[in-house]
């Protein structure tokens, strides 16, 4: 045990004087930027939760709501370039946050992520923490979204070399970052691009490109794989691979007004977790967490068309077996090597947001069509129709958003549509035996110009759902009625005022004392203040259990009572 927190001292106080020494460096470097004519910028964005317990909307029972009381994240960016190299360097903090678990505490800080480059002639190369993807991102992306806390960055070494003028030919190797670590799996890739156009009388050029990712289980996780087979009944048993491959072969053709990408990836034979596989043990059936191993294929095309007055998106994508990680034992958005193009409308608006359509990477055939028209500058079209099934033919999701804007001049602006849904909940929420929801939302958008500076924004909401004829009750939570007012004054100010009200409770809404569904309401109130680069805001929140969605990349997120406070600068 004293071996242990020893190994554990040290590893914090190795990290406590990495941390200090990168910061005094950046720092140094960077007041010396006008004797060196070098370049110094930054960035600083931090959130604090204050957070209220509300039992009667499911606020409670996490460290935060039973006796933290308050959690907080910051990242302070540091970027300076001189000498012909770059350099980069971030500090991130979290204390008792809820952005990694939103169920747990996490609490750390340190260096989260630094970097190095440099060009000579045609070699570039960069040493640390890699952001890169190929081609789509489908067999390899290193990114972040913060609002989720997934920070897939490589650690590691990347190298480029322009072969040609059009071509250019990258490989890197490295580890995954896992918040102040790294998983242990290696990850290595070569990618090769190009650029072919026609002649001075053509009117079409092609962006091909080629991509291999390789990656190498470490001891420790290979073991604890094994360790779990050994569990299981003998007809579900495999042998493991330590090496894996993936391969994507993609390109983009431009011709005209048409634009057309279309990429193909191939994973060898590789474990995986299946959140709803079956096992058998002495005649008794569990479901969820099954290793299996399989390849992997995703097939997927995007065509846009884009006429006087009109543009046309057409997309399709067949996945299956692609769950690509660093390691077969991460689940849901952790560990992830891949990033697999969603293919539902990213809503932005309260009530048609609430139900987001999660990329399936076991099991997925999605086509979605937008389509825009603008027969003047003041009024505008548009339709978007999404439409997924697994590769079984059952229904995930179905969805249809209609939307019509109309600008008077420069004075004021409505937009108004109608969004219909089916949304299988079971398979994104993991919730069993509940029937697909159903919802009908119209909703209308108005904006008042009084000035320059001053301005009015109303916006209103109503989402109708169907009936759980099992439960003889309303699906879900039921019906909604959401209403916001905008008020933004000196070009500085904006205040915000908004209600999600339950008007009709469904199955899962809450009950009182007597057993009745209750109908809540879900007020906010956000006080943002904006000069320059610099942003503050202040809310006062009370949010209903749903799924929150980043880029496509989506999780279950449980209700939320309390204050948040955010700044973001630059400089």
């Amino acid at each position: 045990m004293n071996i242990f927190f020893t190994a554990c001292f040290k590893r914090q106080l190795a990290r406590a004087r990495v941390g200090l020494l990168g910061l005094l460096l950046v720092v140094s470097v960077g007041l010396s930027a006008q004797e060196q004519q070098g370049r110094f910028s930054g960035s600083l964005e931090t959130n604090a939760n204050f957070f209220l317990r509300d039992s009667l909307i499911g606020a409670a029972n996490t460290p935060q709501y039973d006796r933290q009381l308050f959690g907080s994240e910051g990242w302070l960016n540091l970027n300076y370039s001189n000498w012909g190299f770059d350099f980069g360097l971030r500090y991130d903090y979290f204390n008792n946050s809820n952005l990694l678990n939103p169920t747990g505490s996490y609490t750390d800080q340190g260096i989260g992520m630094w970097y190095v480059k440099k060009r000579i002639d045609k070699l570039g190369f960069q040493a640390g923490y890699i952001y890169d993807q190929i081609g789509s991102g489908i067999i390899f992306r290193a990114f972040e979204q913060r609002p989720l806390l997934i920070d897939n960055a490589l650690f590691g070494l990347k190298l480029d070399y322009q072969l040609a003028e059009n071509w250019t030919i990258k490989a890197f190797t490295g580890r995954q970052k896992q918040q102040f670590d790294t998983y242990n799996s290696v990850v290595r890739g070569l990618n090769l691009e190009g650029y072919v156009q026609g002649d001075s009388l053509s009117n079409w050029s092609l962006a091909p490109g080629f991509g291999v990712v390789a990656r190498t289980l470490d001891d420790a996780t290979m073991s604890s794989l094994v360790a779990n087979l050994n569990l299981y009944p003998t007809t579900d048993v495999f042998v493991p691979k330590y090496n894996a491959y993936a391969f994507t072969l993609y390109n983009t053709l431009t011709a005209g007004i048409f634009s057309w990408y279309v990429e193909g990836a191939y994973k060898t034979d590789d474990p995986m977790n299946d959140p709803f596989g079956e096992i058998e043990r002495d005649g008794v059936v569990t479901v969820g967490d099954k290793f299996f191993s399989s390849d992997g294929t995703v097939v997927y095309s995007s065509l846009s068309i884009a006429p006087p007055k009109w543009g046309i998106t057409l997309e399709a994508k067949r996945t299956e077996n692609f769950s690509w990680r660093t390691r077969p034992q991460s689940q849901l958005n952790r560990g992830l090597i891949s990033f697999l193009p969603p293919m539902a409308r990213i809503n932005t608006y309260r009530l048609t947001a609430r139900y987001n359509a999660a990329t399936q990477d076991l099991a997925e055939l999605a086509f979605q069509a937008d389509v825009r028209y603008a027969p003047s500058r003041k009024l505008s079209f548009n339709a978007n129709y999404s439409y997924i099934n697994d590769l079984d033919g059952v229904k995930l999701y179905r969805e249809l958003y209609t939307e019509v804007q109309y600008k008077h001049e420069k004075l004021w602006s409505l937009t108004s549509g109608l969004q219909l849904q089916n949304y299988n909940q079971e398979r994104y929420e993991f919730k069993p035996n509940v029937p697909i929801v159903e919802t009908v939302i119209p909703y209308a958008d108005f904006l008042y110009k009084i000035d320059r500076k001053h301005s009015v924004r109303v916006e209103g909401q109503y989402m109708l759902t169907g009936d759980d004829t099992k439960a003889d009750a309303k699906q879900d939570y039921g019906d909604w009625v959401f209403g916001l007012v905008e008020v933004s004054l000196n070009g500085h100010w904006n205040l915000t005022a908004s209600d999600m009200f339950n008007v009709a409770p469904g199955k899962n809404s809450p009950v009182d004392e007597n057993g009745k569904k209750e109908s809540l309401h879900f007020p906010r109130f956000d006080v943002y203040y904006t000069t320059g680069p610099t942003r503050l805001a202040m809310s006062y929140v009370k949010q209903v259990e749903g799924v929150v969605c980043t880029g496509g990349i989506c999780r279950l997120e449980p209700a939320f009572s309390g204050v948040k406070f955010s700044a973001n600068t630059s400089f």
